[in-house]
């Protein structure tokens, strides 16, 4: 944990807001956000709609006329915290909102890349981010735009000025909490999750007020704590040691910290679920629930309707927090509700999504070895000669015995959102290829002390590429390409109606490939790693397509023998926006 300490130090100096007056901006309404996945003069949410499937039907670009896609601007975040943009931007009336490490805002002219005004954060000393000190995105409602800060705050600012309309704590950031994620709006509450599984928080759903930020739900995803419902104890999740023995259920882990998606036609929110506490599985017998899970949650009171368990007893830091995307599934001549994720263990899932009942589970990385296979009820089939020991049982009591898994902690996937195509029926997954020597070790919990009890070292499964993205045939189970990458790929995908998928490279790129066959047709190099996830908007009857750049993140941090394929990349803290120009859109 001491690397994280070299940038705990940098903090925001104060909450400024500068600028000058906007025109009239409209309210962003729930109509608005339900619609975003079908409107294309806008993005006001966190995945081009509710669902994230981050697909535009927008189709000037394709890959004949995106030779002609150029920059139009690129505006620079300033200063010296240029690392860890993993942003996805928002637009909305022709101002763009973006926000940046170190828990900074900023509202852009998106015509011409001209600053409207900007937040930062007062950030306190003693912040314990555990994976770089990113954010990934703001929601907009109404007449606000929302973010969540690395002190674990959620701050309302008003769209026109940037001025604070309320700010509240989520938790304690000095017990291990923080909050990168980007929030969701779902009928007039703003739902969030935590970060910090690392230090042995409990993980948790809630929902406040949009208007007012006053908690209306909680929900604790660990089994044993219980919720709230305005202002009241609720209801317990699950029973007391039902899978968690003795005490052990009170540090269990299981952050929220992605934030989740909805489905407006079922009334569902889904959120993933983080790795259990500590990582040294010895320590905790049991499934853990719901760690490593998949929740479907009733967003009007926060009550669980539906768990899928990944991961049970994971003893792999294999999060089961990856976003879960609701889809309509052709099979055998029906149409299934379903949704899919791409685990961090490496299985890709489709589950039933009105009950959460597992329909497949399909490697999508090389080499998996800590489980020999799925069964036909979604639970994982243990190889235990790939478990790392217990540490009781080692002759000095320090270190049990290490074993080789694939993949690697930071997973088959990590946070980097996935695709879906409704036209090509296809998912794009950026997947990385790599293991880990992992061992655990002894370890107490201390409030805002590593709750891990383990150590690790990151190796390469292949010599010529580390990254992977691939598309994903959710019906037969088939990959149908695949584009290998040298270094990881740490951003998100984009695709659209004109046959294009996007995404970004640590080696500066934004790339687009055809969406059918995976064919590279278009990269631009923007100076430093992309680990963002790209947006397309029409605006002036022109297609645009808009990234955030800025190396960082977890790989250069955790990272291990991978990091040197990463080696000598220049940080760098920026928005990248391109357009296709109408004369070139028309040939």
């Amino acid at each position: 944990m001491r690397v994280r300490n070299q940038f705990l130090t940098a903090v925001g100096l104060s909450a400024l807001c500068l600028g000058f007056a906007l025109p009239a901006l409209a309210e962003v309404t729930e109509q608005d956000i339900l619609n975003d996945a079908k409107t294309t003069d806008d993005v006001v949410t966190y995945g081009l709609g509710p669902q994230a499937q981050r697909f535009s039907p927008l189709k000037a670009l394709n890959r004949d006329t995106i030779k002609g896609l150029v920059p139009a601007w690129s505006f620079s975040f300033g200063g010296e915290k240029q690392r860890g943009q993993e942003s996805q931007a928002l637009v909305k009336d022709g101002v763009l909102y973006v926000t940046g490490s170190y828990s900074r805002l900023y509202a852009v002219d998106a015509r011409t890349g001209e600053k409207k005004w900007e937040y930062n954060a007062r950030l306190p000393e003693g912040i314990l981010p555990c994976c770089d000190v990113v954010n990934r995105g703001a929601a907009l409602y109404k007449d606000k735009v929302y973010f969540g800060t690395l002190d674990a705050k959620l701050v309302a600012l008003d769209q026109k000025s940037g001025k604070v309309v309320w700010r509240k704590d989520i938790d304690d950031f000095k017990a291990g909490y923080s909050y990168t994620a980007a929030p969701i709006i779902v009928k007039g509450k703003i739902i969030t999750g935590v970060s910090g599984g690392e230090f042995g928080v409990v993980g948790r759903v809630e929902a406040r007020d949009a208007e007012t930020g006053e908690v209306v739900w909680k929900r604790p995803v660990i089994e044993g704590h219980v919720g709230e419902l305005n202002g009241k104890p609720s209801t317990m999740t699950g029973k007391v040691n039902e899978t968690w023995p003795g005490d052990t259920w009170k540090f269990g882990g299981g952050a929220t910290w992605l934030g989740g998606t909805y489905d407006p036609e079922l009334n569902l929110i889904y959120f993933g679920t983080g790795n259990p506490g500590p990582w040294n599985s010895a320590l905790r017998p049991g499934d853990n629930k719901w760690s490593a899970s998949r929740l479907a949650l009733n967003p009007d009171n926060g009550e669980i309707v539906w768990g899928f368990q990944t991961t049970p007893h994971d003893g792999w830091d294999y999060d089961g927090v990856n976003e879960f995307v609701p889809f309509d599934m052709q099979k055998d001549g029906k149409t299934v509700k379903a949704g899919a994720t791409a685990d961090r263990n490496g299985f890709f899932y489709v589950l039933d999504r009105t009950n959460g009942k597992f329909l497949s589970a399909t490697p999508f990385v090389a080499n998996i070895n800590w489980a020999k296979g799925i069964d036909d009820n979604g639970r994982p089939i243990y190889d235990d000669a790939n478990r790392p020991g217990d540490p009781a049982k080692s002759e000095d009591g320090k270190k049990g015995k290490s074993v080789y898994a694939t993949p690697g902690f930071l997973g088959g996937k990590n946070w980097n959102p996935i695709a879906y195509s409704p036209d090509t029926k296809l998912f794009y997954v950026p997947a990385n290829e790599w293991g880990m020597d992992i061992w655990n070790e002894p370890v107490n919990y201390k409030k805002g002390a590593a709750y891990l009890g383990a150590g690790f070292t990151i190796k390469p499964t292949f010599d010529t590429h580390i990254g992977s993205l691939k598309a994903i045939d959710p019906a037969t189970k088939k990959v149908v390409w695949e584009y290998k990458n040298k270094a990881p790929l740490w951003a998100g995908v984009l695709t659209t109606a004109g046959n294009l998928v996007f995404t970004g490279t640590p080696e500066g790129f934004l790339k687009a490939f055809d969406a059918k066959t995976g064919e590279e047709v278009w990269k631009f190099q923007v100076g430093t790693g992309v680990v963002a996830s790209p947006i397309t908007w029409e605006q002036d009857g022109e297609q645009w397509v808009g990234v955030a750049a800025g190396w960082g993140g977890a790989v250069p941090l955790w990272g291990g023998e991978v990091a040197k394929a990463t080696t000598g990349i220049n940080q760098g803290g920026s928005f990248w926006a391109f357009k296709l120009p109408k004369s070139l859109a028309s040939r």
